[in-house]
């Protein structure tokens, strides 16, 4: 079976920047799955994998305008420190994860105070082109459950409880 919308697909990736450094990688772990065609993962990475199959194993580029969009001036917001999940000591450089009205984001803290830190609000990997390693381990035909909710349940997807 291809890969399509309204597909469950279960894989293995790795993400690299183009200098070659790994910034994410499944292959220790699970594999994970997701939903295509209802935006659970970034639009070039939809396309890119779209009328591939179970057993095959392929790479690609994305230039940031297929990813996660051009660098932009930092966006600085202030938040509480006990907001920013992901360490217990921030310095500047690092990435976090804040909950806001749009779900949780992704952030790089700029300057960090003892209750309050600046973080660039640009998503970390904005303006970078990105290389995937991806192994596809299985497609199936979504559930009506997983298409109503927009993501895939069960090993590596989402689970209800």
């Amino acid at each position: 079976m291809k890969i399509s919308k309204d597909t469950v697909v279960q894989m293995h990736y790795t993400l690299s920047d183009s200098d070659g450094h790994q910034i994410e990688s499944t292959r220790d772990g699970d594999a994970v799955a997701y939903l295509q065609g209802h935006g659970n993962m970034i639009p070039g990475f939809e396309k890119a994998v779209d009328g591939h199959e179970a057993g095959e194993s392929f790479s690609f580029e994305l230039a940031p305008e297929d990813a996660y969009g051009p660098a932009r001036e930092p966006q600085i917001a202030r938040v509480p420190v006990k907001h920013l999940q992901g360490s217990k000591k921030w310095r500047k450089g690092m990435v976090a994860w804040v909950q806001t009205e749009h779900g949780t984001r992704q952030v790089t803290v700029e300057k960090v105070g003892k209750f309050m830190a600046d973080v660039d609000t640009n998503h970390p990997l904005a303006g970078k082109t990105l290389k995937f390693d991806v192994e596809i381990v299985s497609v199936r035909v979504a559930m009506p459950e997983e298409i109503s909710h927009g993501h895939a349940h069960g090993p590596g997807g989402h689970h209800h409880h």
